[in-house]
């Protein structure tokens, strides 16, 4: 089905993960005493920042985390290249960024409704880490999932039960110590009601939009078939433009090369019912040649 193998191009992931990297070490250097930056104060999310139309912070406070807290980034960093290289391939490059910025703004307006008559500062990537698991979770609910508890402690769950136990932790944690916390003016520590935000955005996101055409940038009637194909199809036998969603899929060649690279690295049962429905499609109409 390949005509050409096209040049690599670094996905959008690993810059994702290249940004809150970045975006972290540049805090850690403009935060020591011999600069007196204020990076972090810039670019988190604070209650009465957003109330003065600081708009970019509902994005910014993605890429800068509490300095003490290394392992939280790093634990965020690890969480987002695993999920993040299970979804990718299914979801493609606009629909991840697209769900994974959209939980971090939404995250960030849930923190504000609980926070913008306490104050308070958010930052860090774990909301946008936690949307991605509700997503996995609904797509492979029962798949086992193998991990290190603390880099220590072996430990086997699956999916669903991962996105329910944090779902109850992070309830837990906003009626018992967040909220009761920040009426004190006291240190909230871990922000559950962004954590909530970041899980409702991943739950909408699979529920209402996932089978929505993303078609705001592209114009999916504009399919080029190669020459050898547009020869052997037969008179009366429809293109494989009219057998295809084009509109859903956009480029035809790009998305079935997609799903052959989905294949040669995560096996066959990595594809979901949509993709073995446009393999099976184009099968049957090159058969009829």
């Amino acid at each position: 089905m390949r005509d050409d193998n096209p040049s690599y191009q670094t996905s959008v992931l690993t810059w994702l993960l290249g940004a809150i990297v970045a975006g972290f070490l540049l805090q850690v250097v403009l935060s020591s005493p011999l600069i007196g930056g204020d990076l972090t104060h810039q670019l988190a999310l604070t209650a009465s920042g957003l109330s003065k139309w600081r708009l970019w912070t509902l994005l910014t406070y993605n890429f800068v985390e509490e300095l003490p807290y290394v392992l939280i980034l790093i634990g965020n960093l690890f969480g987002l290249y695993f999920l993040g290289r299970e979804l990718l391939p299914m979801l493609g490059s606009r629909k991840f960024l697209g769900l994974y910025f959209g939980s971090i703004i939404l995250s960030g307006l849930t923190w504000w409704l609980v926070h913008w008559k306490f104050g308070g500062m958010l930052y860090g990537a774990t909301a946008g880490v936690e949307a991605l698991l509700v997503v996995f979770a609904c797509f492979f609910p029962n798949q086992r999932m193998d991990f290190l508890l603390f880099f220590v402690f072996p430990v086997s769950v699956k999916p669903k039960h991962l996105a329910l136990g944090l779902l109850g932790v992070n309830l837990f944690g906003l009626l018992f110590f967040e909220i009761p916390r920040a009426a004190r003016s006291a240190d909230i520590g871990v922000a559950t009601s962004a954590h909530l935000g970041g899980m409702l955005a991943g739950w909408i996101y699979f529920r209402y939009f996932h089978n929505l055409r993303w078609s705001f940038f592209s114009r999916g009637a504009e399919v080029e078939l190669p020459r050898w194909m547009k020869r052997g199809t037969k008179a009366g036998a429809p293109a494989l433009s009219e057998v295809v969603n084009v509109g859903r899929h956009g480029n035809l060649r790009a998305e079935l090369d997609r799903i052959l690279d989905k294949i040669n690295s995560h096996g066959f049962g990595s594809l979901t019912p949509d993709e073995k429905r446009v393999l099976d499609e184009a099968k049957d109409l090159l058969s009829r040649r």
